[in-house]
């Protein structure tokens, strides 16, 4: 293109600067050209621009140092403060524990405590119960006499029945309820161990109330074993005393008192149920040594005693005893423990068996054919003394029995009505 084109089209063009330089002979030159002008501006401007930042920097440096620092110590600050405050849950958490553990310490410790005196008192209480099996408290049923002694209660067997399944049932009670308390126990023992201290401290509340209520459970049902033994005793005496003979009295009653909810409750009941086991045995020996047995079971009454017609001389006359129906040599026992005193002929008993049974009571067994004791020989209730017979004053095989108190001769027909009603308890 020619060159006045080009001028036309973009402008005159501008003339370019030289710059000269001389020295001596030699001439230099350098042609300032636009751009080179463009890149020193640009050079200039970006070095004008770095000192100003550089010093704008320098300007603000400390203020940002220091909002840095300011900074940072806000968050140190705020660092402590979350460490303080989880240093201070982790002391109260601590000593949370630890009143925890002290607080569980000492529950297992009354635990350990009462399951020890609990086994202690098992012994006393398996000693009693064993007692109280042999001795039966309260007998399993009690027969209807075929006949019932003067001024006897009618309502006595009934209460005498309903007083011994009461006493079986709580008898058997105890001896269950003794052992389900050790199991629980030992399972509760066990689950405390495994258990986070919330649930365990709810266990070791509700092992505390199962014992104490197993234990309230054990001293009713003593309680009530006692109480049974000592009515079970009573009815005794008051069986024997209406045969006529001083059974003896309870006497009075008294002693310090004791509050049902000490410590010391269920040692006194458990003192008060031997007691009571110890009357109860000794109104047992007692009636063994009254003549409330039969001589000749099961065998019918021929004649009984009072006024009636005497056999051989058709007149009235007093028997002192009463006939049973028997054949020739059927045996005869002894209605009570005791003594012979006589075993031989004696006048119109014919054979004859006396025993003395202590407390003035004596039994004669008359009309025998064969005598199996002799005089000085101990016998117990029950024993085999001898056979029926028609020895003596006798019109045929029979046998005549008394029962003297201080030989005065009584109603054995008392006796044989109150062995019948003595019949389960002994």
């Amino acid at each position: 293109m020619p060159h006045s084109s080009v001028s036309r089209v973009f402008g005159k063009r501008s003339k370019q600067h030289t710059i000269i330089l001389a020295s001596g002979d030699e001439i230099r030159h350098w042609t300032i050209r636009p751009w080179m002008l463009g890149i020193a501006a640009s050079f200039l401007a970006v070095t004008a621009i770095g000192y100003l930042l550089g010093t704008t920097y320098l300007v603000l440096r400390d203020d940002l140092i220091g909002a840095a620092m300011a900074r940072q110590a806000r968050m140190q600050h705020a660092y402590e403060d979350r460490i303080a405050s989880l240093r201070s849950q982790v002391d109260r958490i601590t000593s949370r524990q630890l009143l925890d553990q002290q607080l569980m310490d000492d529950k297992m410790t009354r635990l350990m405590e009462q399951q020890a005196m609990l086994s202690t008192r098992h012994g006393r209480l398996d000693m009693l119960l064993k007692r109280a099996d042999v001795v039966e408290v309260v007998p399993a049923q009690i027969p209807v006499p075929t006949a019932r002694p003067e001024n006897a209660a009618p309502t006595e067997t009934k209460k005498q029945a309903s007083a011994e399944q009461n006493g079986k049932k709580q008898r058997l009670a105890l001896g269950s309820n003794d052992l389900s308390l050790r199991t629980t126990s030992r399972m509760s023992y066990a689950e405390i161990a495994e258990q986070p201290a919330h649930q365990a401290d709810e266990i070791f509340n509700n092992v505390l109330s199962s014992l104490q209520t197993m234990e309230q459970e054990q001293l009713k049902k003593v309680r009530a074993l006692a109480t049974n033994a000592y009515q079970t005793a009573e009815t005794i005496h008051s069986i024997l005393r209406d045969t006529g003979v001083s059974a003896g009295t309870n006497g009075g009653v008294g002693g310090p008192f004791i509050d049902p909810e000490s410590p010391v409750a269920f040692d006194a009941t458990l003192n008060n149920l031997g007691a009571a086991l110890d009357t109860l045995e000794q109104a047992k020996t007692l009636a063994t040594r009254i003549p409330v047995g039969n001589p000749v079971p099961n065998h019918p009454v021929s004649s009984r005693f009072g006024q009636r017609r005497d056999p051989f001389l058709k007149r009235m006359a007093h028997h002192a005893g009463i006939d049973f129906r028997i054949p020739y040599g059927q045996p005869v026992y002894s209605t009570a423990s005791g003594k012979v005193t006589t075993a031989g002929r004696k006048g119109g008993y014919g054979k004859m068996i006396e025993i003395d049974h202590g407390n003035g009571i004596t039994t004669r067994y008359a009309h025998l054919s064969r005598l199996s004791v002799k005089v000085g020989d101990t016998v117990t209730v029950g024993a085999k003394i001898g056979a029926a017979g028609s020895t003596g004053r006798s019109t045929g095989p029979h046998l005549h029995y008394e029962v003297r108190i201080n030989d005065h001769a009584v109603n054995p027909q008392r006796f044989l009505t109150a062995g019948k009603q003595l019949q389960s308890y002994l």
